[in-house]
């Protein structure tokens, strides 16, 4: 998920500058809204569903039930699911931004 952020980061902006720009604004607001940094229970309810389409809420969640729960392949899929849309997306949307110089 991260290569492929990266690559269409790389494929969007100009310059390393705007690139580490473009990071900084896609991460931090990543990080928030993934459940690592805050519980996703205690944002407002509109930030909830906002963080239901961070990639990475999927993945913090499907990280806490394989380490704390023992969860089983099957009660994974749903997360692995939608981490592989995401990517799906990504990956389409990096390929269609790219442009040969």
């Amino acid at each position: 998920m991260c290569l492929l952020l990266g690559l269409l980061v790389s494929t969007v902006a100009a310059t390393q500058l705007a690139a580490i720009l473009i990071s900084l604004l896609l991460i931090v607001p990543s990080i928030y809204f993934s459940g690592l940094a805050f519980p996703i229970e205690s944002m407002p309810t509109v930030l909830q569903y906002i963080s239901g389409i961070v990639p990475a809420r999927w993945f913090v969640e499907a990280a806490r039930m394989i380490f704390l729960k023992g969860s089983r392949l099957a009660d994974l899929l749903p997360h692995f699911a939608a981490l592989l849309a995401a990517g799906c997306l990504l990956g389409l949307w990096a390929v269609g931004s790219y442009r040969k110089r």
